[in-house]
């Protein structure tokens, strides 16, 4: 080998290690301080519409704690004392920047979890989440409906739907 193609491969090896520490700081970077955020865009709310009572089962008593919740609430981790008004639109919980509440949380997937509005009430689905999302100390494996003032739990992070 000649002198010149020598010292293309040591430019070339040393260029390939440079990249390799730049990627490896970025990653300890991004677990060290997270993701930039970007600034959200509130959209005006939609007119509600009067919801319809549903027909009462013969032989059922109503469950307690039922109810029109209005409201999610953080109870407990980073986010705690956070309330988002409930619409029609679904609620996407994770560590993803467009999610509508981003958990900073090592327990939590990127899109870890959704909440939305079915058949008048609200439901909870875990999007197959490596740590799972509880409802009650009960692990969610399929959608399952949020009665008011019980704890949907996810990591360290605590949501009650409230009137």
């Amino acid at each position: 080998m000649n002198a010149l193609t020598l010292t293309l491969i040591r430019v070339a090896f040393l260029a390939v290690l440079w990249l390799f520490v730049i990627a490896a700081i970025g990653v300890v970077r991004t677990d060290l301080f997270g993701t930039a955020r970007r600034p959200r865009q509130v959209k005006a709310p939609r007119p509600q519409r009067a919801p319809q009572p549903r027909p009462q089962r013969p032989g059922r008593p109503p469950k307690p704690g039922r109810g029109t919740p209005r409201l999610l609430v953080v109870t407990d981790g980073a986010l705690k004392g956070a309330t988002i008004n409930l619409s029609e639109e679904q609620i996407l919980l994770g560590r993803a920047n467009d999610a509508t509440i981003v958990l900073n949380d090592d327990y939590a997937s990127s899109r870890h979890a959704r909440i939305f509005p079915q058949d008048g009430q609200w439901i909870v689905e875990d999007l197959g989440s490596t740590n799972g999302t509880y409802l009650d100390r009960q692990k969610v494996t399929r959608p399952t409906p949020v009665p008011v003032g019980v704890p949907i739990r996810i990591g360290k992070t605590v949501l009650e739907l409230r009137r």
